[in-house]
């Protein structure tokens, strides 16, 4: 009989990679000038060797279009701190990519509570 696990390694790889990169973005590389960056989630690659990263950004200092430069320009940075602590034969490649859930919620519950008000 076959284990299952409860779920695909990808999933545990890209969990791992999420919490990492967090710990990175907090103790080794500072984004205070960019805004509140918070690490949303991660997607990688089947091969394991690319990552998506995705991110929102509360109280922002500078355009999105901006802060994803930024990061983007700092993944190297990241991929670093990450190949230190991730067990893997190599370490992938990170691609930030802005997260807009938030943003998009928020405007969500601005109408919901826009209309509730006026009943």
């Amino acid at each position: 009989m076959r284990y299952e696990r409860p779920f695909k390694r990808t999933d545990r790889v890209a969990n791992e990679i999420q919490h990492i990169l967090g710990e990175i973005q907090t103790q080794y590389i500072d984004l205070s000038d960019l805004g509140f960056i918070t690490i949303s989630h991660v997607k990688i690659s089947p091969d394991l060797k690319s990552v998506k990263v995705f991110f929102s950004v509360l109280k922002r200092k500078k355009p999105i279009e901006k802060i994803q430069l930024a990061m983007n320009n700092k993944a190297k940075a990241f991929r670093k701190y990450l190949g230190m602590e991730l067990r893997m034969k190599y370490t992938p490649e990170l691609k930030f990519y802005y997260d807009d859930t938030v943003a998009y919620t928020q405007k969500l519950d601005s109408i919901f509570h826009d209309l509730h008000s006026d009943d």
